[in-house]
């Protein structure tokens, strides 16, 4: 068996069983991504002396029996927006060169708590404020499937790295879906808890009311279990999730919205196998989701621009011009209207809550695009402006009306189905999807 392509709960569990060690995993790995033709793309920096330090603690525990959960001893990676005590963390951004905090974020020094390795940061777009996950300024990975299309963003490199077999699982951040798509353009599973679920305590932020990390990895119960160390307890169980039974609200309407055919036939062969399993599948699309999208240019770019306005414009020569524009529209949207547009976002998730109160989850395409080249991006500004705006459409639907949402591989290369549960609602949302994806695999 390629242990490096291991889930990480079956990682997890051949550590338990002596089948594998944490010391050996851990160098397989940093050798891996040291070796790899596209290493330096994905990884910004590797940490091999705190990766081998923690896999021989876990190795330890180990052989005494003393292994603090199911992932204790195996190797994941953080996005860079993460702090790591010591190492450089640089939000995908020439802005913060250099920039290096005295102590990791509260979920990375939870997780380390619980035995897990970290093997080093991932690249990702500038300040997280993309969902193509192309950065001319520090580095762009390479698309899994295929190296000449964008990898999906803001976490990129996470997804990319998980995806080519260069560590177990990925902690990313989403705002407005920078977790669930590059793990739909890459084949994996990308969960964003609600917004609070997990402590933002050490993480560079790029919109606080939206900002929440989460895991990108290739099973649903990995999912849950890294859920549960970002959240500091015991993971749901899984183990007899299955599909039939389960009530499913397909969200017609804005998620279709020049939606192009292959993701939607990914999306409905889904849909197809889930209700051949039992689902019970039914159609809506209620008003308050459009009316819900047209507040997104209120929010996101106000906000982001007032936390970083400082920075960017004391150098702004230092940003990719299509990202420095989208943080500079923030500055004409007047206080009243993006205080308004919260009052009226306040109401809009309320009538949500009534509206989808007897479903599971509600389904729809992870994202109405395919990766597109990045040639085209690069050399099109206005390419790129539409192409970044359609990608993260129907995932920031899930960031405006703070659900948890959960990308799932359809099976069809770049084409996820996303689940979207209720506010709170992140453990049942898990056990949803452990029952669905039962039926895609």
């Amino acid at each position: 068996m390629d242990w490096l392509r291991a889930s990480a709960a079956e990682q997890g569990r051949a550590i338990l069983a002596g089948l594998i060690s944490p010391v050996e995993q851990a160098e397989a790995y940093l050798d891996a991504a040291a070796r790899h033709p596209y290493g330096d793309r994905i990884y910004a920096r590797l940490t091999p002396e705190r990766a081998r330090a923690e896999a021989i603690a876990a190795h330890d525990r180990a052989r005494a029996g003393l292994r603090r959960g199911l992932l204790d001893g195996v190797a994941i990676n953080w996005k860079d927006n993460i702090d790591s005590a010591g190492i450089a963390t640089e939000a995908g951004s020439r802005l913060l060169q250099g920039r290096t905090p005295r102590q990791d974020a509260a979920i990375l020094a939870g997780a380390t708590l619980d035995g897990l390795v970290c093997l080093g940061k991932t690249h990702m777009t500038e300040l997280a404020f993309s969902g193509l996950g192309v950065n001319p300024m520090t580095a762009t990975p390479p698309n899994s499937i295929d190296q000449e299309l964008a990898p999906g963003g803001s976490s990129s490199g996470a997804a990319v790295s998980v995806a080519l077999g260069l560590a177990a699982a990925a902690i990313g951040s989403d705002t407005g879906g920078s977790i669930r798509v590059p793990a739909a353009w890459n084949g994996l599973v990308g969960f964003k808890p609600t917004t609070d679920a997990v402590s933002g305590t050490g993480i560079v932020p790029l919109c606080r009311r939206f900002d929440v990390a989460g895991p990108i990895a290739r099973t649903v119960e990995d999912c849950a279990e890294l859920f549960a160390v970002l959240r500091g307890e015991a993971a749901p169980d899984l183990t007899d999730a299955g599909p039939r039974g389960l009530r499913l609200m397909v969200l017609d309407g804005v998620p279709f919205d020049e939606a192009r055919k292959e993701p939607v036939a990914g999306f409905e062969d889904a849909v197809s196998r889930l209700s051949r399993a039992g689902a019970r599948i039914t159609h809506a699309a209620p008003p308050c989701v459009a009316e819900a999208m047209v507040l997104a240019p209120l929010l996101f770019a106000p906000e982001a621009y007032g936390i970083w306005r400082e920075q960017i414009e004391a150098a702004p020569e230092l940003m990719y011009p299509p990202i420095l524009e989208r943080f500079r529209g923030g500055q004409f949207v007047l206080a009243a209207d993006y205080i308004a547009a919260w009052e009226e976002l306040g109401r809009l998730r309320a009538n949500w809550a009534r509206l989808v109160a007897g479903f599971d989850a509600v389904i729809l395409p992870t994202a109405p695009i395919l990766p597109p080249p990045v040639d085209r991006l690069l050399a099109e500004e206005e390419f790129f402006a539409r192409e970044n705006l359609l990608t993260l459409r129907n995932t920031r639907i899930g960031n405006l009306l703070d659900l948890p949402s959960i990308s799932l591989p359809t099976g069809h290369p770049g084409c996820g189905i996303m689940m979207m549960g209720r506010t709170g609602g992140d453990r049942a949302l898990l056990a949803a999807a452990a029952a669905a994806e039962a039926a895609l695999r």
